[in-house]
């Protein structure tokens, strides 16, 4: 029974408005179903009897329409009309990114306004023809395939550093893997360099190239510096692949993740300092590596991490008296401290440059020899650290030396006005460094370090002025081979800045204003 009250009419007509919707929903939710059939995880679908396969799936007509030249995999994976990363596919015949693939959505739109029939869903790896929308099964897609997510098997990974063959890119270009050049976006020089330098320390690639190496990891919840992780053996995957399409690749993926979890203290559009990168790059890596335990091992700290001590005593305030400052040396706040302190890279300090220039109004470019900068750790030289209360005199004694070793020359000294750069050239060998002097005389020390000769495997260089904008970066790379291949090319000698590759002669490494550099240590 419906009353014909007045005050019941706006509930009748709710009710049946609500009921027309609700049947409107129900009859429009297969479609919304259809065009997310493969959203962020999607089941994994198995063939039945009774569906069976479409009869075109390994005899597509449309496989000729594909343009290689065109795909390029290493941009973030977003959708060029909705920006989202969700259910994303590739079209293989322009290059671009769509969303879905149902009727409704963005790529079967493109497929049908321009013919564009190949579509690659870039997190399942599986293809399509859109509109007719079956699945492709053709081995010959299998190269695409690769070089969206490159494979490294254990052969291959240990093979890397016995071979010197080319490989050949889509367009003739011939490049060596390893040995190629990264897109300068803007101005993420400063970041390219430290990828490349990172990319041939042998134990630390050899990690990353295998990806079950950490994918057992489980990050803490909440935890987004394990994507960090992810990205960087992504990088360093196309990197070393053989098959890639070109004959360079761009870093916009990990650049992306170092930015959103650095809250932009490293950005794409500035330049910025690369010990800086180092620095946090390497405490991200090793928290993200231990699964947010900072006190366990990690693969960072067991490739880069030596230990030294750190002898430090406070100095007594300047008096006239010389009894005075005896008295108060013999104090307990003066007595000389002894700590035990781990490092991954030792600072070396640049003499001042000359303040006068000289007969032909040039400045004087100094030059000092490594072993007068290493001798700051020999344990006996001491260096003074003033503050604005007060001073300390410390000297540093090392009691471990990494399997690889990363030296940086403080160049730039910065202050509340501006930055200024030290040109000092550094004189070293570019092998044959030996840092036994160097380590303590403990005799266990001295037992626990059998091998202390250094080679170098990568130097950073920073050229131009400290300002951002008016210098540049860039990295000499040996490509290692083992001596008994007798390969030619062997520990050939590269220039890399940017995309720009070339071969170089070890002398001109040491004419370079050297900023921060890799010593392998020789077994």
């Amino acid at each position: 029974r419906i009353e014909t009250d007045s005050r019941t009419q706006p509930n009748l007509s709710f009710s049946y408005t609500a009921m027309i919707t609700m049947e409107n929903i129900k009859r429009e939710a297969p479609e919304w179903d259809e065009d997310n059939e493969d959203e962020v995880t999607p089941k994994k679908r198995t063939r039945t009897k009774n569906q069976g396969e479409h009869h075109l799936s390994r005899s597509c007509p449309y496989l000729d329409t594909i343009n290689r030249l065109f795909l390029d995999f290493d941009f973030e994976k977003l959708c060029s009309i909705s920006l989202s990363n969700n259910n994303v596919y590739a079209c293989l015949v322009c290059g671009k990114y769509f969303q879905g693939r149902g009727q409704h959505s963005h790529a079967y739109t493109h497929s049908c306004q321009l013919g564009h029939r190949v579509f690659l869903n870039v997190s399942t790896l599986r293809f399509y023809c859109l509109p007719d929308n079956y699945e492709i099964i053709d081995p010959s897609l299998d190269d695409i395939k690769y070089v969206v997510k490159p494979t490294f098997t254990v052969e291959h990974v240990a093979s890397l550093d016995h071979t010197s063959k080319l490989s050949i890119a889509l367009d003739g270009t011939k490049y060596l893997p390893g040995i190629v050049g990264l897109n300068n976006i803007k101005a993420n020089d400063y970041m390219n360099v430290v990828l490349h330098a990172l990319a041939h320390v042998v134990p630390f690639r050899d990690y990353l190239l295998r990806e079950d190496n950490y994918s057992h990891i489980i990050p803490p919840p909440g935890d987004q510096t394990f994507i960090l992780v992810q990205r960087l053996g992504e990088l360093f995957r196309k990197l070393w692949n053989p098959r890639n399409f070109k004959a360079h690749v761009s870093p916009h993926e990990m650049l992306q993740a170092v930015a959103s979890i650095s809250k932009k203290r490293f950005k794409i559009t500035e330049q910025g300092d690369t010990i800086e990168f180092l620095s946090w790059l390497f405490n991200m890596l090793h928290k993200a590596l231990c699964g947010g335990k900072k006190s366990a091992d990690s693969v960072i700290h067991n490739i880069f991490q030596g230990e030294m001590k750190v002898y430090t005593r406070k100095l007594p305030p300047p008096s006239d008296n010389p009894e005075d400052t005896l008295r108060a040396l013999e104090n307990e706040e003066y007595k000389e401290i002894v700590e035990e302190s781990p490092f991954l890279y030792l600072t070396c300090d640049l003499p001042p440059p000359p303040l006068f220039q000289d007969e032909l109004e040039k400045n004087i470019i100094p030059q000092v020899p490594l072993f007068d900068l290493l001798s700051k750790f020999n344990g006996t030289a001491e260096k003074e650290y003033k503050t604005h209360k007060e001073s300390h005199v410390k000297r540093f004694e090392i009691t471990k030396l990494p399997p690889y070793l990363i030296l940086y020359y403080k160049r730039f000294t910065k202050n509340n006005f501006y930055v200024e750069k030290n040109p000092t050239i550094v004189n070293f060998p570019i092998k044959d460094i030996d840092m036994a002097e160097f380590l303590s005389s403990d005799p266990k020390v001295q037992d626990a370090h059998p091998h202390t000769v250094y080679d170098l495997v990568a130097n950073i260089c920073h050229d131009g002025q400290p300002a951002p904008r008016k210098g540049t970066y860039r990295v000499h790379i040996r490509q290692k081979m083992h001596t008994h291949t007798h390969i030619q090319g062997a520990n050939q000698w590269y220039e890399l800045q940017d995309l720009h590759v070339q071969e170089l002669l070890p002398q001109m490494i040491t004419l370079a204003e050297a900023y921060i550099q890799i010593w392998e240590l020789r077994q």
